[in-house]
């Protein structure tokens, strides 16, 4: 239907389907949502085509109930290690003296011309900042006068094996997909705001088998990268280190689990379930910390290295925020907050309207931020936020208000 979109998050633990359309005052409000859980894929990608298209064509039976409606565009995340991000310029002569759009169209052009292997395909072309002659930093070159016009890119491009299983996947179940978005993208448009972009934010989206990277200064894409460790490798550690069955590994996680046991009490007990048809039998809480710990401070120091690659480590005066379900962890904000030496909060669905409070969780901000990406591309009078638009001509003024 007309200006209905959704946004399909498929995870590795679950695939989250959220409908939206215009709602009072025509702002873009939640209709409907649908989570089940997911089986199909590995960090990040398919390994079982028929558990995935089951999973997908669940969640969106179920969004399309709750809304009473069916969505037109269908925006879809992308993740897993396969995720590569470049930083690119590009140069070119100004034509007529004066910095026009078709110059912007040029500049832009030069900067994504770099060598991508036929195997991969370009996701996003992301603008960082333009100069004019030798006046750099320049966010919206339109109109000013000089010779030469430079600009520098952010690139992310994916698999074409995972974006063409992902999209088959979702045409077994019954929908197409408008656009590929790389997750922590979308998570950042649902999550950060202004001045986060602007001041420096790094946003961390930790899934269930992996975990995405987004760094922002300036209002722009400065850093993506996507390590390979999520929410689902705490979980084996648990089920290997307690000796139980991994689904009660998760439940024992999600209640009892922590990233630091400077937050647990020295005398708190937790009941753990036998394997193989042994009883339950009791351990100290504190033990699940010391399993958990460790691999959380892992992960953070794997991200602390990229934050260090990105450049602008120094420069990210808004901190980090953590979203995904991992991030709802008991003492995770505090073990972020010793590692990165930086103020960390968790990251909500903020940006989109009508979301119930159930889901004003730190795992539904991604499905959040798909919607808004579909609702960027396909509702009148909004901006388009990534760079898979055909024509240029109509990209230009649209990178200039979203990114800066």
């Amino acid at each position: 239907m007309k200006n209905i979109v959704a946004g399909l998050d498929i995870g590795t633990s679950k695939v989250c389907a959220l409908i939206a359309g215009p709602g009072v005052d025509d702002a873009l409000t939640l209709l409907g949502c649908g989570v089940v859980p997911c089986s199909g894929l590995r960090k990040g990608v398919v390994v079982n085509i028929e558990a995935t298209v089951e999973a997908i064509r669940s969640a969106l039976d179920e969004a399309q109930k709750s809304s009473g409606t069916r969505a037109g565009m269908v925006a879809v995340g992308v993740a897993g290690p396969h995720i590569r991000g470049l930083n690119s310029h590009g140069i070119v002569a100004v034509r007529g003296g004066e910095v026009n759009s078709r110059d912007v169209e040029r500049v832009i052009d030069a900067a994504r011309a770099v060598a991508i292997p036929l195997d991969r395909q370009v996701l996003h072309v992301l603008p960082q900042q333009f100069a004019v002659d030798d006046q750099e930093g320049v966010r919206d070159p339109i109109g000013m006068t000089g010779v030469r016009l430079e600009a520098r890119i952010h690139i992310v491009t994916a698999a074409q094996s995972y974006s063409q299983n992902l999209t088959k996947c979702c045409e077994r179940a019954g929908t197409t997909p408008s656009e590929m978005v790389f997750e922590a993208l979308a998570s950042a448009g649902a999550a950060l705001f202004p001045e986060e972009r602007e001041l420096g934010v790094a946003l961390l989206d930790i899934g269930g088998g992996t975990t995405d990277i987004i760094v922002f200064h300036g209002g722009a894409v400065m850093h993506t990268a996507v390590l390979p460790i999520g929410g689902n490798h705490i979980t084996n550690d648990v089920a290997a280190g307690l000796r139980t069955p991994v689904a009660d590994a998760e439940r024992l996680k999600l209640s009892y689990g922590v990233a630091t046991n400077m937050v647990v009490g020295r005398d708190d007990i937790v009941q753990v379930p036998g394997v193989g048809g042994r009883g339950p039998r009791q351990i100290p809480r504190r033990l699940l910390g010391e399993i958990i710990g460790p691999r959380m401070e892992e992960l953070f120091a794997l991200a602390q290295r990229e934050l260090i690659r990105s450049g602008v480590a120094d420069n990210l005066a808004s901190g980090v925020v953590l979203v995904g379900g991992t991030a709802l962890l008991e003492g995770t904000q505090e073990l972020a907050e010793r590692t990165f030496n930086l103020p960390v909060r968790r990251g909500l669905p903020a940006n989109l309207k009508g979301m119930p409070e159930e889901m004003m969780k730190p795992m539904y901000t991604t499905s959040a931020g798909l919607v808004l990406h579909a609702a960027a591309e396909g509702m009148p009078g909004t901006a388009l936020r990534n760079g898979r638009r055909s024509r240029w001509r109509m990209r230009v003024s649209d990178w200039m208000r979203e990114f800066f």
